[in-house]
């Protein structure tokens, strides 16, 4: 992360970002100003006109009408102010440049995966500096939020539909994805990195993440591993996460919820990976996507099988 962050707003790293750091120091600025103002004069009121004896009685007070009239002007004029600049904001964020390029978003409990035209996925979001970036967003799930600080863009990513967004970063670095909906248990841990690069590295990362259809399938499933994110759940260590982990999986026995047992074969693995909610293992929830059925093509479902049935412990 750079160092360009204040008390109040992280760093500032896309084109839009000082438009909203305007809008959010405008209103900041102007509540603060009112705030010592009002508190200001109470205090003098309360002092000015305290009781100093019991024979004290308030007096009579003509109202002012150009105190009225400004309490009602100057209100009505800062939500003018607020409300033109802010539409204006919104409808600039709303509307991406014709040349933006294009990135596919499918967001899940409780990943991210970015999938590219030339058909590379990854569960982070590479793009290039000083280039629009229009986000297709949909959510497999249940409603989730796409928010990245230093860019100062967030939109709300829902099922059944799809929702846009759009970005132009400003300096090569590395930026932190949030979801701000809450989706579930796991919620906090759905982050993502955005890794600005420059337009030749971005082309050559691009080049060199298409997988190769030669490959022999467990190194084509390893691959497929990292790219659709199956890390966040499933460790190779045998360490315990949000799912099983992958070691030693393969061949064996599995007990579910339902009193029900089967052997983790071919065809066990193929099930889990399409349509994980049919039967879920003991002491596990069933908080899977099933997007993989969809976005996974039959060779590519096949090596990831063949690397799971590669995950054997040593000892």
């Amino acid at each position: 992360m750079g160092d360009g962050s204040t008390l109040w707003l992280p760093e500032a790293a896309s084109t839009v970002a000082s438009d909203v750091d305007g809008l959010f120091y405008f209103i900041l600025n102007t509540s603060l100003v009112l705030f010592v103002g009002v508190i200001g004069v109470a205090a003098w009121f309360a002092y000015k006109f305290r009781r100093r004896s019991d024979a004290d009685r308030p007096q009579p007070f003509k109202e002012s009408k150009w105190v009225e009239a400004s309490w009602i002007i100057i209100p009505t004029l800062l939500v003018v102010i607020v409300f033109t600049w802010g539409f204006k904001l919104f409808i600039k964020m709303s509307i991406a440049p014709p040349n933006a390029y294009e990135i596919t978003v499918r967001a899940a409990k409780w990943s991210w995966l970015f999938e590219y035209p030339n058909g590379v996925r990854s569960n982070e979001l590479h793009v290039p500096v000083h280039r629009p970036v229009r986000l297709k967003m949909s959510s497999s799930d249940v409603i989730h939020s796409f928010f990245v600080p230093a860019f100062r863009v967030k939109q709300d990513v829902v099922p059944n539909r799809y929702t846009y967004v759009w970005f132009e970063a400003t300096q090569r670095d590395t930026f932190r994805v949030l979801c701000t909906e809450y989706c579930g248990q796991q919620h906090s841990t759905m982050l993502a990195k955005v890794v600005v690069a420059s337009e030749d590295d971005f082309t050559r990362w691009l080049a060199e993440s298409m997988i190769d259809e030669s490959l022999p399938p467990a190194r084509h499933g390893e691959l497929l591993y990292v790219q659709q994110g199956c890390q966040t759940c499933h460790s190779l260590d045998g360490a315990a996460s949000v799912g099983p982990t992958f070691l030693d999986l393969a061949g064996a026995v599995r007990s579910f919820t339902d009193g029900t047992s089967a052997t983790a074969d071919e065809n066990y693995l193929r099930e889990a990976i399409i349509n994980p909610s049919a039967v879920i293992v003991d002491g596990y929830e069933a908080v899977m996507p099933g997007q993989y059925g969809a976005t996974l093509s039959s060779a590519e479902i096949d090596a990831l099988i063949a690397f799971i049935q590669e995950q054997e412990s040593t000892q």
